[in-house]
């Protein structure tokens, strides 16, 4: 049986790696260059692989295709497959028919990356045997083939859900719903919905869906879905519920899962802000019913650091903040992010715009903001977005100009904010890069 892998990063060289060890006959392909980390391991595992492009007649004989999912189903050797009848799969696909550990999947368009980490500080520190990845750090392929755990957490975007045909876990956690990636939904919202939902539409009776009873998406399709068969456990900042965890007073959290209390104070939180508490709230349910002890779970959110480019304190320069949150890829994010801000804010926005309206920033950009720096190669929409409440906008095209024109405009008092709102491709090569170069020139000031 042949299986080739279309994509060679981390989950592809994982899902190679996987592949063999399952005894596939198998062919990795990518039209960019590979690392030369992976190129040496899939060399040294004696897995055949190509760069630079896609060798048709290779590719269309497989068995089963796994799709990275960086690759739109529109593109032409897709297509092609699919016309053929091949079984087209994602990674996480794949890797969960290889193991039988318990899966904790965590999607949303927001807040992804902070849950799943905690999740994982959550279980690791109480001492179960769990490995992290999914759409961070490592592949789930490669952790199944390499280093089997009885937990796996993982970070599960919308481009993996939409390549599943079995795929389930025992917890998942749907934290929100806000359009994302809508150039790659035909631009109807609808699809990234049902994209989302994919995270439960294997689970079974015995399992359990986490989410936020607060969302109005999630609230609007939770009434209108009848095929959920997972056990439903909502948190909340607006309502009590005696199943699930809700913070009224956004002093003390309460969870309740069969009759396993705890009750814990916000204060004992690292992670701050209104979406962190509901982050929050959703790993610490995922613990609870692991029979995981209070007080380990109470030690390890009082130890949790939080996540890279997620609003990171960098510095403090002559009285002025800057604060790193170069993860904010889409609207809501920033949304976020500026309703956890004090006032005097000097906002870092731009990139690659993926259909973004920023209506719904108005009024916290009107209230918080004193000026706006752009930061892409085109950033009409921000401009005529907010030219009529912002009198200082300006334009840069490097990270270097946006960190030197926030500087010059922020005094004692301030926050310079990096909270793009948009991909980073068009001047980066990625978040992590557009952040670490914000940090960079912030601590060259």
């Amino acid at each position: 049986m042949k299986l080739v892998i279309l994509g060679g990063g981390e989950s592809g060289t994982g899902a190679a790696i996987l592949g063999q060890q399952k005894g596939w006959e198998v062919f990795l392909s990518d039209k960019a260059p590979l690392k030369d980390s992976y190129k040496k391991e899939l060399t040294a595992a004696g897995i055949r692989w190509e760069e630079g492009q896609h060798t048709e007649s290779q590719i269309l004989s497989a068995d089963c295709i796994i799709k990275s999912p960086g690759i739109p189903h529109k593109v032409p050797i897709i297509q092609q497959a699919k016309a053929k009848g091949i079984e087209i799969i994602s990674e996480i696909e794949f890797a969960s028919r290889y193991t039988n550990a318990k899966i904790i999947a965590i999607t949303g368009s927001n807040g992804k990356t902070t849950t799943t980490s905690l999740i994982y500080h959550l279980l690791e520190q109480a001492g179960l045997s769990v490995g992290v990845g999914g759409n961070i750090g490592n592949s789930f392929a490669y952790m199944v083939a390499k280093e089997p755990k009885e937990y796996y957490v993982l970070e599960i975007s919308s481009f993996q859900l939409d390549d599943i045909t079995s795929f389930r876990p025992h917890i998942a956690l749907l934290l929100n719903v806000t359009p994302d990636h809508l150039d790659r939904y035909n631009y109807e919202f609808q699809n990234y919905i049902d994209a989302k939902f994919r995270i439960t539409a294997y689970q079974e009776a015995s399992d359990y869906l986490i989410y936020d009873a607060d969302d109005p998406v999630l609230q609007e399709e939770l009434a209108k879905r009848r095929d959920i068969k997972a056990q439903l456990l909502p948190f909340s900042l607006e309502k009590a519920n005696t199943q699930g965890a809700y913070c009224l007073d956004e002093k003390n959290i309460h969870i309740n899962f069969n009759q396993n209390l705890l009750e814990m104070s916000t204060k004992d939180l690292t992670i701050k802000g209104k979406h962190n508490l509901k982050n929050a709230m959703g790993a610490t349910m995922v613990a609870k019913m692991l029979n995981i002890r209070n007080e380990s779970i109470r030690n390890s959110l009082m130890t949790f650091q939080g996540v890279p480019h997620r609003l990171e304190f960098v510095r403090e320069v002559e009285g002025v903040k800057y604060i790193n949150d170069s993860k904010a890829t889409n609207v809501n994010s920033v949304y976020y992010a500026l309703d956890s801000m004090e006032d005097n804010l000097v906002w870092i926005v731009g990139g690659q715009d993926k259909g973004n309206d920023y209506n719904p920033l108005i009024p916290y950009v009107s209230k918080k903001v004193k000026a706006i720096v752009c930061l892409g190669l085109d950033n009409q929409k921000i401009i005529q977005t907010f030219q009529s409440i912002i009198p200082t906008i300006i334009e840069t095209h490097s990270m270097e100009d946006a960190v030197q024109v926030g500087r010059g405009l922020a005094q004692e008092g301030d926050t310079v904010l990096l909270s793009p709102a948009c991909a980073s491709f068009d001047l980066f090569q990625s978040y992590e890069d557009r952040g670490n170069q914000f940090k960079h020139y912030v601590n060259m000031l």
